[in-house]
């Protein structure tokens, strides 16, 4: 890094992660984050100063560009860390509380897999998913099924698989929890996976990683570029790669739709 850093650099250095911070500004809309972003993609000694900074504050630059904007991850430990805890928190203590958090951990995997199902998807900068609380409800529920079918053909041939307990603890807390079912004032119940699915969606799209399309399919939403760049990220851990091996979805429009494909009948339903 070069030693001439002025005041100025490290203000507007400071200015650049605090736009990343905004989770629903984009460069396009505010000249003042385009300027800083094009300095950050031009200038190598701009773009180290802006990375320091960062590390300085518990955050890592995945990426900065016109199109994503300033994408910021939090380190571990870091004050800007969305702990998992915090977000799946219920009234609950023990092992129900641990459910609770499978089930959110389940339903935020199935949303950044069906958005992006195929790895040219996240590579592609023209490449737009779209997901809907239905359809994320409808694939999880078939990758249960078909977890608890593999899992009992492995039994009976006398060989279990090594993961087995985990897979069953997954698949068993979501196909026995409601899909859907109303509250006193009539709004759907957090409590169902329909709930939960709509709350991993809601809060994605209060993070700019979703932008909300229609109320149909009890919400739908497509994608954003920030949310690719976070989805890179997650595609190399073992839960995302084992969902999309259980090959419950396929995609039949390079646009972004998908289709489900229910196990057995051979027929597939429009999402």
């Amino acid at each position: 890094m070069s030693e001439s850093i002025s005041i100025e650099d490290i203000v507007a250095g400071a200015r650049l992660l605090a736009f990343g911070l905004r989770p629903k500004q984009v460069p396009s809309r505010d000249l003042d984050y385009a300027g800083l972003v094009k300095r950050a993609v031009e200038d190598d000694a701009f773009r180290e100063l802006t990375d320091a900074i960062a590390e300085g504050l518990g955050l890592t630059v995945l990426a900065v560009s016109a199109r994503t904007g300033m994408v910021l991850g939090p380190a571990e430990e870091s004050v800007f860390e969305q702990r998992f805890d915090d977000y799946a928190r219920r009234a609950m203590t023990g092992e129900r509380r641990d459910l609770e958090r499978v089930l959110h951990g389940v339903a935020h995997i199935a949303v950044a897999a069906l958005a992006f199902p195929r790895p040219d998807d996240l590579a592609s900068e023209t490449y737009v998913g779209r997901v809907s609380v239905e359809q994320v409800d409808t694939v999880v529920r078939e990758a249960c099924l078909m977890l608890a079918t593999r899992a009992a053909e492995a039994e009976e041939a006398g060989d279990p698989l090594d993961d087995a307990p985990e897979l069953e603890r997954v698949w068993r807390v979501y196909s026995r929890r409601p899909e859907a079912m109303r509250t006193k004032d009539g709004r759907l119940s957090p409590s169902t996976t329909r709930g939960i699915i709509s709350k991993a969606l809601k809060f994605l799209a209060e993070q700019g990683f979703l932008a909300r399309m229609s109320d149909a399919d009890g919400g739908t939403y497509r994608t954003t570029p920030r949310y690719q760049v976070q989805v890179r990220e997650l595609a190399a851990g073992r839960a995302f790669a084992e969902l999309l091996a259980l090959q419950v979805v396929t995609v039949t429009d390079p646009s972004g739709s998908l289709h489900i494909v229910p196990a057995g009948d051979g027929r597939s339903g429009d999402v």
